[in-house]
């Protein structure tokens, strides 16, 4: 593996001509001192040092934890190959070593860090959302007391209405005619609101027996009487109100039952 990451560094290198003139035919991954910053790669007499056994250890960080940049470590490259008094040195193998495992652990120190940072902005998303979501459902259910209050007033208009049939008002006189329309138009107006604030009136007259939305205040044995199905509502005692789809108020109904 370290072979042929060397030998992709070697002609990455070659490719630049980071070599001098006066060294066409020499091989490459030699480092000449050819100006203030220019620097060119060779492989001849390599790792002469790791033969003799004192191969220099290459660090690319500071005793502080701090990274060296790459001005510093070709620095200590350098000083440590110019111990042999040639201007002309090999490259230790240990300094590309050293830059390859350096190169790996960044590698996957950023996909650590890409990976935290994905994971912190779905978190943080996630928390925009249930934030949001838990702040228009208090808008909402903030007014659910209010609501069951007026339930009560919208409760004692319908018993109005309902107490006075169709048949006496053909035969009352104007003041009861128009007191029963005023009480009929205020509960149309009640209603109105309700619903533009989301509460609506629940009759489930013949619809299946909900537990969770209807409260059986009577049972009716099944039977030729019996205006429902077995486990249906037959009859509606007091309508219920949901608030944006949740039931504030249980209907009280009587239910059909199996005799």
């Amino acid at each position: 593996m370290l072979g042929k990451r060397l030998a992709g560094i070697a002609l990455r290198a070659n490719a630049f001509r980071f070599t001098s003139p006066s060294t066409t035919t020499s091989r490459i991954l030699r480092l000449q001192t050819t100006s203030r910053t220019g620097i060119s790669f060779s492989s001849t007499s390599a790792n002469n040092a790791e033969k003799d056994g004192e191969a220099p250890k290459f660090q690319l960080k500071k005793p502080d934890g701090k990274r060296l940049t790459g001005a510093e470590f070709f620095d200590m490259v350098k000083e440590a190959a110019s111990k042999e008094g040639k201007e002309d040195f090999a490259v230790p193998t240990p300094a590309f070593e050293a830059l390859l495992a350096e190169y790996d652990s960044l590698v996957k120190e950023g996909l650590d860090w890409k990976d935290k940072y994905q994971r912190s902005l779905a978190e943080t998303e996630n928390v925009r959302k249930r934030g949001f979501k838990q702040t228009e459902e208090a808008k909402v259910f903030a007014i659910q007391g209010f609501c069951k209050d007026l339930l009560e007033v919208a409760d004692v208009l319908d018993l109005a209405v309902d107490s006075v049939k169709p048949e006496q008002l053909k035969t009352a006189d104007k003041t009861l005619v128009d007191l029963h329309e005023g009480i009929v138009m205020t509960r149309t107006v009640l209603l109105k609101t309700f619903k533009k604030h989301g509460l609506v009136p629940v009759s489930p007259l013949g619809e299946k027996f909900d537990p969770n939305l209807h409260e059986a205040v009577f049972q009716v044995p099944a039977g030729p009487d019996a205006k429902a199905e077995p486990g249906h509502i037959m009859h509606v005692s007091k309508i219920g109100y949901c608030l944006k789809e949740r039931p504030i108020r249980a209907a009280q109904v009587g239910v059909v039952v199996d005799s």
